[in-house]
């Protein structure tokens, strides 16, 4: 099931440039576009603003007009994500390990970074015989229900763990972790063993074996994972290569 309460669960920003924004931040995993009709329920703009700031979105290249009269995120978009440095300069030092565990496995394989209580998938190498996985690169997940997001989880700092619980554990998933105690449980067993499972949790047959980047101070800044049907696919076999992956891009990011 996908949250559309993201934009509308708080007041409408005054400025133009936070109603922009709001129109843009509607845009969810998935969506590939959405009419007009939708961008004003999920943001509360007023219709005629809506209209008005997606012509100008549009002459910027940031959205742009389907022919069905939609609206989708313009390439404009993706050309300014490609310059965020930090981002960058994480996927070009994660590439060759990234490299390795899709060539040894042929399964799908994630580069994630935290942000809030979600994750942002940054690199994706898609296995052609997996599953589809609800993910896409810039796409987000909630921290719960992921194997990368638990992989961070259980190396944060311990006001996000707090965040995260006090946000809500939605279930997106039959076998998603939604009990407060059954998730600190796990994130326990996370950081004692420096790998995360995750079991049909986001979404029904697919499982993954994640391991958290670590900066000097032991913190998670990013994950890594491997994922596959849960019926053919075995995690546990899989763990030490991820975790060797993830130690070995965390030493490399503090030489950076």
């Amino acid at each position: 099931m996908r949250s559309t309460q993201r934009n509308t669960s708080r007041e409408v920003p005054n400025s133009v440039l936070g109603r922009a924004l709001t129109v843009l931040t509607a845009f969810e995993l998935g969506d590939d576009e959405l009419s007009l009709a939708e961008l004003v329920r999920r943001t509360g703009v007023a219709k005629a603003t809506v209209h008005r700031l997606v012509t100008e979105l549009a002459e910027w290249r940031v959205v742009e007009r389907t022919p069905g009269g939609g609206v989708r995120l313009g390439i404009r978009l993706f050309e300014l994500g490609q310059l965020v440095p930090r981002q960058l300069g994480l996927r070009e030092a994660a590439a060759p390990f990234l490299a390795d565990l899709f060539e040894a496995t042929h399964e799908t394989v994630h580069l994630a970074t935290p942000d809030g209580t979600e994750v942002v998938y940054v690199q994706k190498l898609e296995g052609r015989a997996g599953p589809r996985v609800p993910s896409r690169v810039g796409g987000r997940m909630p921290m719960h229900c992921t194997g990368v997001g638990k992989a961070m989880l259980a190396f944060a700092p311990p006001e996000l763990v707090d965040e995260v619980l006090r946000a809500g554990l939605t279930r997106r998933a039959p076998r998603t972790i939604i009990a407060p105690g059954l998730l600190s449980a796990e994130l326990e067993r996370i950081h004692e063993r420096g790998v995360a499972y995750e079991r049909e949790e986001s979404g029904i047959g697919v499982t993954c074996v994640a391991a958290p980047v670590l900066d000097a101070d032991s913190r998670a800044v990013a994950a890594l994972s491997i994922t596959g049907w849960v019926n053919r696919f075995d995690p546990e076999r899989l763990a030490p290569a991820v975790r060797t992956a993830a130690l070995g891009l965390s030493r490399r990011l503090r030489h950076l």
